[in-house]
């Protein structure tokens, strides 16, 4: 009886190969452990491993050489002939294929001849489940014994272990539909494309007045200073801002003594007329000469009192930095600021020509402001232009003047705050909603 068991260095040297194999910290480290660490058992040729992904295979590890990287005949062949020798085992045992017994195919039968021995010791690999995994053919001469196949099972359900779990680290499972749930999808997707949908765009947006008006320079001049602040509301009446008076008041100093004298040259000319006929044709001219120099007086004047500009009716007074207009010269009719009423807001829209969509007036738009994004004001177009133009950015946009509908909402519409607008038009499917953009990319790259 103790002649059937094993010997002790036999099943030490079974321990130190399923400890290398749980040892291994990748796959292609159990692979080398499977190709070579068997060799003082088996005394074979060559022993190679073969991985099983499906209906092929890949070359992991040959014993005593690193794994080739280049398409030899030999390894041409031997994809061939693996594929051929997965098919004929059967099983989880390991089996012994002879060349003589085995009738290959003949290319297969020539390789064999040439790089092949006379036999082959198969061993299938398998995960716990089942599944096989991969393969180690052993190339030898004669056939192993009897007794090696249960000698080695334990080591063989080791690698498959270990195998498994070093696949499933390094490549979790992933789910793969079937065909027919492919063509269902499909299906759904199709199907969800030709859903109607509101088409929509976003455009940035601020808030303005819809009664505003432009106050302008009355003359040529200089702004001297800016009597109100940006956004500040004014009555009737209230200064906007004056202009220099410095050359208007020496044009009106030197007017003046023109006519100071225009008029006693007149005055002289009418005491000689008394005693000299000739002094009287001078008369005309001289009155002509006065009432030019009046004229010119007056409407000197007149500009002077037009330096300072007031507000013609209440509202807020809308512009920039006041230190970029203090010293700038403007002619007349230069707009410098504008007098809005707060109490009229409307959503001034700046809409890119690369997003513009079909938009009619009384179109629905929605502003999310930015200092208050969770409530939105709605309201509907007013007007579109219908020529783009370059805005202050740089970007060539259509103008859209929207309300602001609701007093709730009304009162929260400041003027000057900027949000963006989502503006709604027309119900289109969703194939076109989301392939809009890329046709007309793809139009305008293409030219067709």
């Amino acid at each position: 009886m103790n002649e059937a068991l094993p010997h002790p260095q036999l099943l030490l040297y079974l321990d130190a190969l399923r400890d290398r194999a749980l040892a291994a910290d990748s796959l292609n480290t159990l692979a080398f452990s499977i190709a070579n660490d068997p060799y003082s058992l088996l005394n074979y040729r060559q022993a190679l491993v073969f991985a099983e992904h499906g209906k092929r295979f890949e070359l992991l590890c040959i014993s005593g050489l690193a794994k080739p990287t280049e398409d030899s005949p030999y390894l041409v062949w031997l994809q061939r002939a693996v594929r051929w020798l997965a098919s004929q085992l059967e099983g989880r045992e390991p089996q012994w294929l002879a060349r003589d017994a085995a009738e290959p195919p003949p290319d297969i039968a020539d390789g064999w001849s040439e790089w092949w021995p006379a036999g082959l010791w198969c061993v299938p690999i398998h995960e716990p489940n089942g599944k096989r995994l991969g393969l180690l053919l052993t190339l030898l001469d004669e056939r192993p014994a009897e007794t090696l196949a249960p000698t080695l099972r334990g080591v063989v359900q080791t690698w498959g272990y270990c195998w498994n779990a070093l696949v499933r680290q390094r490549r979790p499972l992933r789910w793969r539909p079937t065909r027919r749930q492919s063509a269902g999808a499909l299906a759904a997707a199709a199907i969800l494309l030709l859903i109607p949908v509101r088409q929509t765009v976003l455009a940035p947006a601020e808030i303005v007045s819809s009664d505003a008006r432009i106050i302008s320079s009355p003359i040529d001049g200089v702004v001297e200073r800016m009597a109100v602040r940006p956004n500040q509301a004014v009555k009737a009446g209230t200064l906007l801002f004056s202009l220099d008076e410095t050359s208007l008041r020496s044009r009106v100093e030197v007017l003046s003594r023109q006519v100071a004298v225009a008029d006693a040259e007149l005055m002289a000319a009418s005491q000689r007329a008394f005693d000299n006929p000739q002094s009287k044709n001078e008369l005309t001219v001289l009155n002509g000469t006065a009432e030019q120099r009046r004229a010119e007086l007056a409407a000197v004047t007149a500009q002077l009192k037009r330096t300072q500009v007031f507000a013609p009716e209440a509202g807020v007074a809308v512009f920039g930095d006041p230190n970029d207009w203090i010293g700038k010269p403007v002619v007349t009719g230069e707009r410098i600021l504008q007098l809005a009423d707060p109490n009229k807001p409307a959503i001034l829209i700046q809409l890119a020509v690369a997003d513009a969509i079909a938009l009619e007036p009384g179109a629905e738009v929605t502003l999310y402001l930015t200092a208050y994004p969770l409530a939105p004001l709605h309201g509907r177009i007013l007007e579109t232009s219908y020529q783009a133009k370059a805005s202050e950015d740089g970007i060539v946009a259509y103008r859209l003047l929207a309300s602001v509908d609701g007093d709730g909402q009304r009162d929260q519409a400041r003027l000057g705050l900027h949000g963006t607008a989502k503006l709604y038009g027309k119900r289109v499917t969703l194939a076109y909603f989301l392939l809009r953009r890329p046709l007309a990319t793809f139009r305008a790259w293409s030219g067709l």
